[in-house]
């Protein structure tokens, strides 16, 4: 076994009918651009009926279809916002409560230990969260049931350096399942990150269920600069 395996994004989505929500940070092989990317799927109509609005600092989450939306606790928020120089990427709401303790000057790991797993008995999806620096280090964390009850959380926490071509992904499902869809175990996963933002784009857009994906974003930023190009991509457009 090669525990330092890369692996393609397309390696690891083609196959997989639903890896759920999934950040990807990284840097491109040339060193020269810091690369954050998130996706959302989703199998019930409520969380179908979503799209990426881009906002002043970031993007959240917006119904389709404010007609069809049932509940919105889960499924709308703020997943991208800058902070400072850097970049908070996350599954869930607990994006705002990252972005409040950097604020005030407190670590993003605090910001964590306030927050558990998503309130879905019997799933219980994890909290998965990403934080990237202006220098393209970044840090993730995954916030997940202890136990099948979801009566404790188990919290872990990685932290990688900039380096030219690799990247870590990390996301909330390791496969469907049914009744209960499998939380996702192990260490964030090796993945290639290429220079191209349109190719990487593709790649994963092109490599999600096409039955239960969504939305995806993707930004570059030019780490000398801090200059970016984005691309987002909605299913409903």
């Amino acid at each position: 076994m090669n525990v330092y395996e890369v692996n393609t994004m397309k390696d690891l989505l083609s196959n997989n009918v639903y890896p759920g929500r999934g950040i990807v940070l990284g840097v491109t092989e040339d060193g020269k651009k810091a690369v954050a990317a998130y996706f959302i799927m989703g199998r019930s109509v409520n969380s179908r009926n979503r799209v990426f609005i881009q906002e002043k600092d970031g993007i959240r989450t917006q119904a389709h279809d404010p007609s069809k939306m049932v509940d919105p606790h889960l499924i709308i928020y703020h997943p991208v916002r800058e902070a400072g120089q850097g970049l908070i990427v996350t599954n869930g709401d607990q994006t705002d409560t990252i972005w409040e303790y950097l604020a005030k000057g407190e670590s993003w790991e605090a910001a964590l230990r306030t927050r558990q797993f998503e309130d879905d008995k019997p799933n219980w999806t994890p909290r998965i969260s990403g934080i990237q620096a202006g220098d393209g280090s970044y840090k993730m964390s995954i916030l997940k049931a202890a136990d099948p009850d979801g009566n404790a959380c188990a919290r872990f926490f990685y932290e990688y350096p900039a380096t030219p071509g690799l990247g870590h992904f990390l996301h909330t499902y390791v496969c469907d399942g049914n009744p209960v869809i499998p939380t996702f175990q192990g260490e964030p996963e090796r993945v290639k990150i290429p220079c191209c933002i349109n190719c990487f784009t593709k790649e994963l857009w092109d490599n999600l269920n096409e039955d239960n994906k969504i939305s995806l974003f993707v930004r570059y930023t030019d780490i000398e600069t801090g200059e970016y190009e984005q691309r987002i991509i909605n299913k409903h457009q």
